[in-house]
């Protein structure tokens, strides 16, 4: 992490990009690396889930400075070696576990830099089940997981011009879930994490 955001501030020096204008809006579509996991309140699973995450991504600008935010996108969540129970005779297996949503952030943007090149978003989201399963016996356990994911969004990057009104984003984002996971859960509250890697196109409308 800590060498990509190096890489992240070399990218940014010397950028020759004008700051937005007030009432501007971008559009733009971005695409990424996802790390995802679950935690409780005093826990966080380390086999994180490799998968993506395909966003579109509209930017409507109050000021040089601020602006707001909104994302639409398929996003992969999950974790890796978890625990599966066989409640007939308490048998328990190793299993992947795969749970993708529709997530929808709506966020603050504040941009900053010489030329306001860089930014701090950060506001809630909220995230639509699409399907969920374990990979030992591919079972399907949508009926088990509540159908919506909330939680708060947290991401910095830069944009760098590329042409006329259009610009490369490069993006470290990161996603905290504040609902349970499991529609009867036993024990601690699951909460949903990921973190992501992302690199897109923005159109200054």
């Amino acid at each position: 992490m800590r060498k990509l955001l190096t890489l992240l501030l070399l990218s940014g020096l010397g950028v020759t990009a004008h700051a937005q204008e007030k009432n501007s809006f971008e559009l733009g579509l971005h695409v990424g690396y996802n790390a995802a996991t679950v935690s409780t309140s005093n826990q966080t699973n380390s086999d994180f889930r490799s998968g993506f995450n395909l966003t579109a991504v509209g930017d409507y600008f109050f000021s040089d400075r601020w602006s707001i935010k909104a994302k639409i996108g398929y996003d992969q969540k999950g974790w890796d070696n978890g625990y599966l129970i066989n409640l007939d005779n308490g048998q328990t297996f190793n299993t992947n576990y795969e749970i993708n949503y529709l997530t929808i952030p709506v966020m603050a943007n504040w941009h900053f830099g010489k030329k306001r090149n860089w930014y701090l978003n950060f506001g809630p989201y909220f995230g639509i089940l699409l399907d969920a399963k374990e990979t030992k016996f591919n079972t399907d356990l949508k009926d088990f997981i509540h159908n919506r994911d909330i939680g708060v969004d947290l991401g910095i990057g830069v944009k760098l011009p590329i042409a006329n009104k259009l610009k490369v984003l490069l993006e470290v984002d990161g996603q905290s879930g504040i609902t349970d996971l499991f529609k009867q859960n036993q024990g601690y509250r699951i909460r949903t994490g990921r973190s992501s890697v992302n690199a897109g196109l923005l159109y200054n409308l």
